[in-house]
């Protein structure tokens, strides 16, 4: 280490530039400053219709149901999805017979409108030993009031296989506390916060199996939804939701979500991503702009590789020891997913955070289609949508956001669908979008703008 008048080089560095910070902010601020105003007035001034009324409260969410969920499915020992599905104390069966009771419980207090599925099916891959074995998922349906979207479907969805050291190893035990016994404890906890409400579109309480396998059961899923003639509005695949093992919790539950493959136009997934932080706040979800944790995957990624809304709730660091591992001890480090690493309370902020982005959602009107962008080399950018008539729709929020900029911001609003002009802004600085709301105050997912015409050189 370099020495220089008595002291550490190094440190004679950090106080010289900590000397440049405020003239770095300065240039910072004068470049910002020197950017054209667009609009040279500035922003339109838009009336925001207030959230719906009726938001869920954190104290209606029972971390002892959460708990007893998850002690049920642990209790069968293991639930890999080539355990037993006969055997009504240990195996995959055994999980799913815990799950179509609580499921069942939750419809009798919905006056029968919950509909409990035991969705059966067979299915072959390489994790299953590229031979034809059997699966089943559990849905709890919940049919929307409207028929204009009863077709229309949000779905959470958590899975209840799990795995031990070895893929393959069916016999030994693997507990699956966590993943992904939380992640269908909050599927079960959004049908019970919801299964008594009323709602437009239709409401798809969901745990499926093979996800270890090889995300069998949410491909199954949307196959069924799609065979159902169902449309999925979004899905929201809760993953290892149960733990938030960093220091200085509590901490935000993470909310992945892919980008698509369209130029300059981000996906229904990330879109649906910025309305469930925008939901629930961004005090509560931390978003992240990757269809998921490097190498890994989730029952969400059959939906979006499908180009649907869906992303994947994950608790902000794991802790691999906790995850795929056959429980044991090795030089006094507990291995395992078990129970006594999970938090309750953790557990049920992300299962508030389901319910009511799910509530919301399905409240809303559909959202707009055909968005267009034109305007190129001119002043002024325009868009234009279309939409189905809808006597609870109050009109459109019309979107923008700097390129750079993760979220939107309302510029302007319209009573109905058409063309909107953006009078002296640019296509060029800026991307824009169309949402539905309602006049209940519910939101669609934003529709961002393309581009149609060819690229000019």
């Amino acid at each position: 280490m370099k020495f220089h008048q008595g002291k550490p080089c190094y440190l004679s560095k950090l106080r010289r530039l900590a000397s440049c910070v405020p003239a770095i902010m300065f240039a910072a601020a004068v470049a910002l400053a020197q950017d054209p105003v667009e609009p040279p007035g500035g922003p339109l001034k838009v009336k925001l219709l207030p959230a719906p009324a009726g938001a869920i409260s954190l104290a209606q969410v029972h971390p002892s149901d959460l708990r007893n969920t998850i002690s049920g499915l642990v209790s069968c020992g293991t639930r890999h999805s080539l355990s037993s599905w006969t055997d009504p104390k240990r195996g995959i069966g055994c999980g799913r017979d815990h799950i179509v009771a609580e499921f069942k419980k939750i419809a009798v207090g919905s006056g029968g409108r919950l509909r409990v599925i035991d969705d059966r099916f067979e299915v072959k891959a390489p994790r299953t030993g590229n031979r034809l074995v059997p699966m089943e998922n559990v849905y709890a349906i919940l049919p929307g009031d409207d028929p204009a979207l009863a077709k229309t479907v949000f779905v959470v969805s958590g899975h209840y296989d799990t795995m031990p050291t070895d893929i393959m190893d069916s016999t030994s035990d693997a507990p699956g506390a966590d993943d992904d016994g939380s992640g269908t404890a909050v599927s079960i906890e959004c049908a019970r916060l919801l299964a008594s409400g009323h709602y437009r579109a239709t409401l798809v309480f969901a745990a499926v199996s093979g996800e270890e396998q090889g995300l069998l059961g949410g491909t199954r899923l949307l196959h069924y939804l799609e065979q159902k003639g169902y449309t999925v509005g979004g899905m929201l695949d809760d993953d290892i939701v149960g733990a938030d093992f960093a220091p200085g919790a509590p901490h935000r539950v993470r909310l992945f979500s892919g980008g698509g493959t369209v130029d300059d136009c981000d996906s229904p997934s990330r879109e649906l991503a910025r309305r469930v932080e925008e939901i629930d706040g961004r005090s509560h979800i931390r978003m992240i702009f990757r269809v998921d944790r490097l190498g890994r995957g989730g029952d969400h990624y059959p939906f979006y590789k499908a180009g649907l809304p869906a992303v994947r709730f994950t608790e902000p660091l794991e802790d691999y020891r906790h995850e795929h591992q056959t429980p044991r001890v090795v030089d006094g480090v507990q291995y395992g997913d078990l129970m006594k690493f999970l938090n309750f309370d953790f557990m049920a902020r992300v299962a508030l955070d389901n319910a009511e982005a799910l509530r919301e959602l399905a409240m809303a009107p559909a959202p707009p289609t055909d968005l267009q962008i034109g305007g190129a080399v001119t002043p002024s950018a325009k868009i234009s949508w279309i939409a189905p008539d809808d006597p609870e729709r109050a009109g459109f929020e019309v979107l923008w956001r700097e390129t750079t900029n993760p979220r939107w911001s309302v510029f302007g609003f319209a009573k109905s669908s058409g063309e909107f002009v953006f009078k002296n802004v640019s296509t060029d600085n800026h991307f824009f979008a169309v949402r539905s709301v309602g006049k209940n105050g519910a939101r669609s997912i934003a529709v961002p703008a393309v581009a149609l015409m060819p690229r000019k050189r």
